[in-house]
């Protein structure tokens, strides 16, 4: 029992971080890098359609307030993140923070539990991206069969049948290629990919701005009642409680930045640069979603988005009301795709570099942590997250997962906003190259807040993630804890 609770020395931890040659990851991200990153990772297909979701089925114009609530709890984590990340820069993120200051089994739960967030999420994400790819085919005439762009599981109304989803399993061994030449070239795709979102998302803020009508914003607040859907489900809409609500809907378009803190240890200078990307990414986000989501309740009225898919609403906005700029609808299924692709980039390098860390540490085989010799990356653990995240995305349907790779991350985030303080108490003496401000009310107010986000998605996503865990616990004590290398680190 003491060995299931052991936790791992810094010492050997820092260590880790300061390792050369041809067995450590190679230092090749600055400041820019890690917030394009971070960028990357955040914004996706969720800023447009969390955002029509939450004005439809929630807020209406006050969609501006949640994403800023979301926006403070996002931040609580995220600061916790960056004094994690500026005192051990080391690869792992949540696992190796957990594995330092709560033990060796809690650090295994909460490295499978981002399995989840990183591995079947990237498949999830590259199902999406075939969809979207598709429809930028059809501007050209083309497009791929039903039967090559869906699972085995998945039925066309005219009867067609699924057999396999190739334009996902292309884009991740595309992305899986990428990842193994090299994290500085990785790094280069990524920001170029950034820079174009970025620009499409200015160019709805800017051009949008003209066409707000003043109507559509009163009350900024509507007054509290429910809301129905199609589906039959209802919702609180207006008031405190409807803010509340989509905060809980618009707070999934901002996971991912938690993943710039796997990349620690190939950071040039990660005690200064690792809380610049973290928290750099988040704000740039915050900023952007805030005026994205102020420009389009503007723009279009709240039974816009109730009786238009939340997916096309946003381009059925930009040509019912801004004459002149239907170009501009084309260019966000382009900004969506491009998203897409940077955000199963960014989760395809977070989950290999956990793996990495777990594979050091002897809790999953050693292929996981092999480097190559050239380039570098754990080309080995990137191949074999291929395999696993395109059979996937290959054979099966999207909403099988569902929000539950929403879990992981806002477990992750519980842990390392405790995992924080306990490490204040008990080493106050580390160097920190930074500190998390008013920590014991920063951490607890971060732990509520997660914690309030998992109640939320309710008990079919637990019940999933509870299955997830027993298979992981069968994984850790039949294989991770007889190899598990805690003993050689202990003094």
């Amino acid at each position: 029992m003491a060995k299931l609770f052991a936790t791992k020395p810094l010492s050997v931890l820092m260590a880790d971080a300061q390792e050369t040659g041809g067995h450590s990851l190679k230092r090749t991200l600055g400041p820019v890098n890690l917030v394009a990153l971070g960028i990357g990772a955040i914004i996706g297909a969720g800023l447009f359609v969390r955002t029509a979701a939450a004005i439809a089925d929630r807020a209406g114009p006050s969609v501006v307030l949640a994403f800023m609530v979301a926006g403070i709890g996002c931040t609580f984590a995220g600061l916790c993140y960056a004094e994690f990340a500026s005192m051990i820069p080391v690869a792992g993120s949540a696992y190796t923070y957990s594995y330092a200051t709560m033990g060796e089994l809690i650090a295994w739960i909460i490295g499978w539990d981002l399995v989840l967030e990183y591995a079947v999420g990237a498949a999830t994400v590259a199902i999406a991206w075939s969809e979207y790819a598709n429809r930028v085919l059809d501007w050209f005439g083309w497009r791929i069969p039903y039967a090559w762009s869906h699972s085995p599981f998945e039925t066309a109304a005219n009867g067609a049948h699924g057999m396999m989803n190739t334009p996902a399993v292309f884009i991740l061994l595309l992305l899986t290629g990428l990842l193994i030449r090299g994290t500085r070239e990785s790094a280069f795709v990524n920001g170029f990919i950034v820079v174009l979102k970025v620009s499409i998302v200015l160019l709805v803020i800017g051009i949008g701005w003209g066409f707000m009508n003043p109507a559509n914003h009163t009350p900024l607040i509507p007054a509290p009642t429910t809301y129905t859907t199609p589906q039959g489900i209802v919702h609180h809409y207006g008031g405190i409680m409807g803010i509340l609500g989509a905060a809980g809907v618009v707070f999934f378009a901002y996971i991912g930045f938690d993943a710039v803190s796997t990349a620690a240890q190939e950071a040039k200078n990660p005690k200064r640069n690792m809380p610049i990307g973290i928290l750099g990414s988040l704000v740039i986000c915050t900023v952007l979603y805030v005026l994205f989501s102020y420009v389009l309740s503007g723009v279009a009225t709240v039974e816009d988005f109730r009786t238009h898919g939340r997916e096309a609403s946003v381009a059925f906005a930009i040509t019912k009301y801004m004459t002149d700029y239907e170009w501009l609808s084309k260019l966000v299924t382009v900004a969506i795709l491009a998203g897409f692709s940077s955000v199963i980039l960014v989760m395809l390098l977070g989950q290999s570099r956990v793996f990495y860390s777990m594979s050091r540490d002897g809790l999953v085989p050693k292929i996981f942590s092999d480097v190559h010799p050239r380039f570098r990356t754990p080309y080995k653990s990137n191949a074999l997250f291929f395999v696993f995240t395109g059979i996937f995305a290959a054979f099966i349907p999207e909403d099988v997962v569902g929000e539950m790779t929403s879990i992981g991350t806002l477990f992750a985030f519980i842990l390392v906003c405790a995992g924080v303080w306990i490490m204040r108490s008990r080493r106050p003496d580390l160097e920190r190259g930074f500190r998390v401000p008013a920590l014991p009310v920063v951490a607890t107010l971060g732990i509520i807040v997660c914690g309030a986000m998992i109640y939320g998605l309710g008990w079919t996503n637990w019940a999933r993630l509870f299955v997830w865990l027993l298979i992981g616990l069968f994984f850790y004590f039949g294989y991770g804890r007889r190899h598990s290398r805690i003993d050689e680190a202990t003094p």
